[in-house]
């Protein structure tokens, strides 16, 4: 069974500047300390394109990117799990909360962005990603906001 959760918040920069702060490798490695120290991608964040999400040990997820439009949205399309570097898209395991999705949306609000964030997850994630996003999601404010030089 998969629950569907869902965090914002406003940040005071520009969708670009959000855009670029929340996808481009230097800055994705440092809003995304609160989930994994040392987290980092390979791949594109292009529509159709293949993403893997990973931890320093080497374990992590494989996605697609289903739709990007860019300033606006993301979509990811969670296919299934890296262990030891191994992807895994086709176990019982996978396949009991696969595919899933996580949308990241940029609006413009009275002078600022607001990025909300909407992903799927299984009961034993949810305390971890309700503990992990609102984390995320303030380091991103603080690099945003720290100006143009900070990103």
């Amino acid at each position: 069974m998969s629950t569907k959760l869902e965090f914002s918040v406003r940040i005071q920069a520009t969708r670009p500047h959000v855009w670029r702060a929340m996808l481009d490798d230097p800055t994705y490695r440092v809003w995304t300390r609160p989930f994994c120290a040392g987290s980092y991608y390979e791949g594109s964040w292009d529509e159709g394109a293949r993403i893997r999400f990973l931890s320093p040990e080497g374990g992590g997820m494989v996605a697609q990117i289903a739709a990007n439009r860019l300033h606006e949205f993301i979509s990811i399309r969670h296919l299934g799990i890296i262990q030891d570097g191994v992807e895994d898209t086709d176990s019982a395991t996978v396949k009991a909360w696969g595919p899933a999705f996580e949308n990241y949306r940029f609006r413009d609000v009275d002078g600022a962005t607001e990025v909300s964030v909407e992903c799927d997850t299984s009961p034993e994630f949810e305390d971890y990603l309700r503990d992990a996003w609102p984390k995320a999601l303030a380091v991103l404010r603080e690099l945003c906001e720290a100006g143009p030089d900070a990103v």
